[in-house]
């Protein structure tokens, strides 16, 4: 086992930018530097410890009343199980408050992380919640939920900002959509309702044939949105995207925690691997 981590991790550490809050912020005046954005996210899930849930929102707000600082352009994102969803949805709401004054002292958006589906009712309450007090707050969307299309419905009604991915997670044949023929027709659909009827949204994929659908709407759309891509895959792609004009962020993962994450990554799909294969190589080669 300690092989293959040390493995993984010679592929991981490709998109994870290191263990500490200063790994994230030089990761971050790097895209920055490129012409992105920046999404951080800590890595680390399903706490219950009081202490490593108020470890997690201290980091976060370093974080945000860093960006100024760093001169970098960044966002947040944020896992609902690890800031308190695992005891209690009250405790939650109420850190994820604490954040949320600590982002409009800086004016920093932050991103409402979507979780396995056994989470979603509480995370989607608990956005609709802030939602009415803090505008620069977003969350994700899943495309390979059966549910997604009426969620999306509803948060676009009360001006909901969304992040549109198609899905890391396990999930039951009765809640999600199981190939990958079927999720790519649901994100493509949820992704025109996007251009259609929303704006100030997030296209977070590394599938071209879903940027190029993007950039067709796009011309028949004028709306404000960004593509989101992980830090290290695509890198052959995203000055190009930068060049046509298009905001691009990097979301940039960082923490000791690497390895369940980097596992539910490379098991989102097999391209996934084949991406980072190849951006490890041209790394390697100095492309």
């Amino acid at each position: 086992m300690a092989l293959m981590e040390k493995i993984l991790f010679g592929v991981a550490k490709q998109w994870i930018a290191g263990d500490t809050i200063n790994d994230a912020l030089n990761a971050a005046q790097v895209s920055y530097k490129n012409g992105m954005s920046v999404i951080i996210n800590k890595l680390g899930e399903y706490h219950t410890s009081k202490n490593i849930i108020e470890n997690t929102i201290s980091e976060y707000k370093t974080i945000m009343s860093s960006f100024r600082k760093w001169k970098v352009s960044g966002a947040i994102s944020v896992k609902p199980t690890q800031i308190g969803l695992m005891k209690s949805k009250k405790e939650c709401l109420a850190n994820l408050e604490i954040l949320i004054r600590a982002a409009s002292q800086s004016q920093t958006f932050v991103w409402l992380d979507m979780e396995s589906s056994d989470h979603t009712d509480e995370t989607i309450q608990i956005y609709e919640n802030l939602l009415a007090r803090y505008e620069r707050l977003g969350i994700a969307i899943q495309a390979n939920l059966t549910r997604s299309e009426g969620d999306l419905a509803d948060l676009l009604s009360i001006g909901g900002k969304i992040r549109l991915v198609k899905g890391a997670y396990r999930e039951n044949t009765n809640v999600a959509l199981k190939s990958k023929e079927k999720i790519d027709q649901n994100y493509l659909r949820l992704m025109k309702i996007l251009f259609e009827s929303g704006n100030e949204f997030g296209i977070a994929t590394h599938d071209y044939t879903m940027i190029s659908s993007a950039i067709t709407l796009a011309k028949k759309h004028e709306k404000k949105f960004e593509f989101q891509m992980l830090r290290g895959i695509r890198d052959e792609l995203k000055p190009d995207l930068i060049k046509k004009g298009f905001a691009l962020s990097e979301y940039i993962p960082y923490g000791t925690n690497w390895l369940p994450y980097s596992i539910r990554r490379l098991k989102e799909r097999k391209r996934n691997i084949l991406l980072l294969g190849s951006s490890f190589f041209s790394q390697k080669m100095g492309t």
